[in-house]
């Protein structure tokens, strides 16, 4: 059969039905969500269902595939969760179910995120749930599936690991398979990886996509082996919260460090994620901010698991306050605190910008989105305009004031150099873990405390 390579305009011409129309839903008891499961949601707090779940879980009750398009924040673990965990429920009552489900996440983080919620809204019903991410002790998480977990909760690189290596673990007996983040994990990066998991899984099982954005490609959809599903689509396709307010401001490359230290010392009560496009430049940037008197800490594929969450839990414990990261912390992490994203660097790819924003204004909260887009990053910043349909205002703040900080935030950035330089010699001499230690001194695992970078102090700068 010929390969199926042109895009098509609507999921309409994928063969995929239309969504039905809903009665309005009050409740989770309204969408056929069992009593015992009802309970769990109440004690998380989910009061009523949102879109998404509105739209997905009776579907998914009936059996049916899912495409699920919903903005950041809005409940997608809960739509895919509750009804394979109802599923579960109904079988277990006739044999045990171990690997019932798989669910798929790009990123560590995520998975184990979604694991979490899986156990708590489980908790009441003796659910067992296991996670296979990279960066963790691989005998460790053999002995987790030799407790036969009902769920699994894997980034695909370790989860075909374990189907390759680990001895009588199959997934033969799966019911359920989830790709969240879905349009990343159809992309060439794991496309390896997921064929082969795609071979060695039943054909006969249910399969759930889930994501903020998604691919019209026919192609890609046919790989995760689709049957008729019914597509939901809580938002449009490349939109934001309206509880979201965006702006960008243009600045010169060289002044782009100064414009950064401004707004995070001029909103120094809040909580900010701020991204940038490569590993080291969240290091450095983090340093920077330090030295400044900024509670600042990085996030990065680079850092080994344990660093990875140990600096996402101090931002979720508000002990620092300013989280610089990769996109490896864009895709679906549900910190609720966060109350502003800065775009430092630009993305290049427009769908990610969806993605990082919606890190703030989740779950019906206000959160801010600032871009700062220097004279390389027009093209990119244009074509996420273009994406979301919308000119956003420009950030106000006067130049005057913004450079007073240049000489502070110079020294701050020559002090920066000098601690990485140190840091090299350090792994020449001492190893990887040396350099390590010695960085984390000053990325807040370990770091002396700092004379405060006040918001009054801009006024004394010559």
């Amino acid at each position: 059969m010929a390969e199926v390579k042109e895009e098509v305009k609507s999921f309409k011409d994928l063969g995929i039905c239309d969504q039905l129309e809903k009665e309005e839903v009050k409740s989770f008891k309204d969408l056929g969500i069992c009593d015992q499961l009802v309970e769990a949601c109440d004690s998380l707090g989910w009061k009523n269902p949102t879109k998404i779940q509105v739209e997905a879980v009776p579907h998914a009750l009936e059996g049916k595939d899912l495409i699920g398009l919903a903005q950041t924040g809005s409940g997608k673990t809960g739509a895919f969760a509750l009804p394979i965990l109802q599923a579960l429920l109904e079988s277990s009552q006739k044999s045990v179910q171990p690997f019932f489900a798989c669910v798929l996440s790009p990123t560590r983080e995520l998975a184990i995120q979604i694991a979490e919620q899986f156990e708590a809204l489980g908790s009441g019903i003796g659910l067992r749930c296991g996670v296979l991410v990279g960066g963790v002790d691989i005998v460790q998480q053999t002995l987790i599936l030799a407790k036969r977990p009902h769920i699994v909760v894997a980034t695909p690189g370790r989860l075909l690991d374990h189907l390759s290596n680990t001895k009588g673990f199959s997934l033969r007996t799966l019911k359920y398979l989830v790709l969240d983040e879905a349009d990343r994990l159809l992309n060439e990066e794991f496309e390896k990886s997921l064929d082969e998991i795609l071979n060695v899984i039943p054909r006969d099982r249910k399969t759930y996509l889930f994501s903020a954005t998604m691919t019209k490609k026919v192609k890609k959809l046919q790989r995760a082996c689709l049957r008729n599903p019914v597509k939901i689509e809580a938002a449009s396709k490349y939109s934001t919260v309206d509880t979201l307010k965006q702006q960008y401001r243009f600045v010169p490359s060289k002044h782009k460090d100064c414009y950064l230290v401004y707004i995070l010392t001029e909103m120094s009560n809040s909580t900010a994620m701020v991204f940038t496009r490569t590993c080291d430049a969240t290091s450095f940037l983090a340093l920077v901010l330090r030295n400044l008197g900024l509670r600042a800490i990085p996030i990065n594929g680079h850092m080994s698991q344990p660093k990875r969450l140990g600096a996402l839990n101090k931002f979720k414990a508000r002990e620092c306050n300013v989280l610089i990261c990769t996109d490896v912390a864009s895709r679906g992490l549900d910190i609720p605190s966060v109350d502003m994203v800065i775009n430092y660097d630009i993305p290049s790819n427009s769908k990610d910008y969806i993605h990082r924003v919606g890190r703030t204004a989740r779950a019906g909260r206000s959160g801010v989105a600032i871009s700062l887009v220097n004279q390389y990053e027009l093209e990119w910043y244009l074509q996420i305009e273009n994406l979301i349909g919308k000119k956003l205002p420009e950030f106000p703040a006067q130049e005057e004031e913004v450079l007073m900080l240049l000489d502070r935030v110079i020294d701050a950035k020559r002090i920066s150099h000098t601690k990485l330089k140190e840091g090299g010699g350090k792994k020449r001499r001492g190893g990887e873990d040396e350099e390590e230690d010695d960085v984390e001194k000053y990325l807040g695992f370990k770091h002396k405390k700092s004379k405060k970078f006040k918001k009054g102090d801009k006024q004394h700068v010559k």
